[in-house]
């Protein structure tokens, strides 16, 4: 309990700027969790449909594609029954990478929704630190100025102390948001990449097999 003791001392003594750095660190978390289990649906949905869908892409077999689509709310598929779709009203490729491209973007809001905010409530909770010591180093000063000189070393050290509280708090706030920032943002980038690669080899399959039923056709 000493450990508890310790933490509850170090945030009374922080100041009342202490308490916005902790509700952002409360926020912080809970937007991170909210956003990694997200992505981790995703990521599991898409790689179990990958998996599925890889020998109909390289097959270039689209109406297997779109049968998977109706089964399956997976992005990748979406994004492949959108492509499938259009390549059947167009023979060009830009067309088709244009409809599965658009999929992809859709899917890149939601999956980089709120993960801005992390890094923003790093760096307020930085600055509200660096704030919270600069006024509590006012007070301080404010107090020695009127207090007794043989008290002012120590009043100035023990005033110092406490107002150095808010910043260490809030680096302990920042560094961590700004880490799992990282994550996610690195996570997010995995399952659109991942998207635009199976896109890309779809379109690519299709090609191939347009070019040799040119050459059967022409021989």
């Amino acid at each position: 309990m000493e450990w508890l003791n310790g933490i509850v001392l170090f945030l009374q003594q922080g100041g009342i700027f202490i308490y916005p750095i902790a509700f952002i660190l409360v926020l912080g978390i809970v937007i991170a969790v909210e956003r990694w289990w997200f992505l981790r649906s995703v990521h599991r949905v898409n790689h179990k449909a990958f998996l599925q869908v890889q020998p109909a892409v390289a097959q270039a077999d689209t109406q297997r594609i779109t049968e998977l689509a109706a089964t399956s709310n997976a992005p990748i598929l979406t994004m492949l029954a959108s492509g499938v779709h259009r390549s059947q009203g167009s023979k060009r490729r830009e067309d088709m990478e244009y409809a599965m491209e658009e999929v992809v973007l859709e899917y890149s809001l939601r999956l980089q929704k709120r993960t801005p905010f992390l890094a923003t409530l790093a760096n307020v909770a930085t600055l509200l630190g660096l704030l919270g010591t600069i006024m509590g180093l006012i007070t301080a000063f404010s107090a020695v100025a009127s207090a007794d000189p043989s008290e002012k070393a120590s009043l100035l050290s023990a005033s110092i102390s406490v107002a150095m509280n808010t910043t260490a708090f809030g680096l302990m706030t920042a560094i961590p948001l700004v880490f799992i920032h990282a994550l996610i943002q690195g996570k997010t980038a995995s399952v659109i990449d991942t998207m635009e690669m199976v896109g890309i080899k779809l379109m690519n399959s299709i090609a191939k097999r347009n070019t040799g039923d040119a050459d059967v056709k022409q021989a």
